[in-house]
């Protein structure tokens, strides 16, 4: 499973440096105009935005801190949360600023930076982290493989629903999707081998 988690992140990372360096390419215009003509003024995809808010995004991370430490005082997932979580959307400000690339041109437009897709790339981490302590102890079971798949659906609507919306270009989304998952892999990679340490 780790080498898997580990290929599938480097993976990840690879596509995310490839966005980043391909943004002004014809093919990243061509793909961003045919995937906002296909999901533009989607309303059921446009609702799933709201699950990516960060008022949301923040709500369900200080409720899984305050159960992580009901439970059994787990301090370093507590940790692995805030790294994921907060340490993640402090990335995606920082590449934001750095990269400077202009959302979509529509009325009422938000300020910020485009690339990444903040949405995007927190859904995956919020997502795949509560995921991931909901089946710590239950990784083969049938709950486990739902919950999972459960996570992976939910980030992707959420992410389509930046481009239905107009707010950001589908290589944004795809470049949140893509560092967010490389991120969760990292700072998981910390987390189990902490954990092995602790129990040899």
């Amino acid at each position: 499973m780790s080498k898997i988690m580990y290929s599938l992140g480097i993976l990840a990372f690879a596509i995310f440096i490839f966005l980043w360096i391909s943004l002004k390419n014809e093919w990243v215009t061509t793909i961003d105009l045919v995937a906002a003509h296909l999901l533009k003024g989607n309303g059921f995809i446009i609702a799933f935005h709201y699950i990516g808010e960060q008022t949301f995004i923040l709500t369900i991370a200080v409720l899984l801190l305050v159960w992580l430490w009901i439970r059994d005082r787990n301090y370093r997932g507590m940790m692995f949360t805030l790294l994921t979580i907060g340490g993640g959307n402090m990335i995606n400000q920082f590449i934001k600023e750095w990269v400077h690339r202009a959302r979509p041109d529509i009325p009422n437009q938000l300020a910020s930076f485009s690339f990444p897709s903040n949405h995007a790339m927190m859904s995956v981490l919020f997502l795949f982290t509560i995921a991931y302590f909901m089946t710590e102890d239950k990784r083969k079971s049938t709950f486990s493989i739902i919950v999972r798949l459960v996570a992976i659906l939910l980030a992707i609507l959420i992410g389509l629903s930046r481009i239905a919306e107009g707010r950001h270009f589908a290589s944004d989304v795809a470049a949140g999707w893509t560092l967010g998952f490389a991120w969760f892999v990292i700072v998981w990679a910390w987390y189990v081998r902490r954990k092995k340490w602790q129990n040899t």
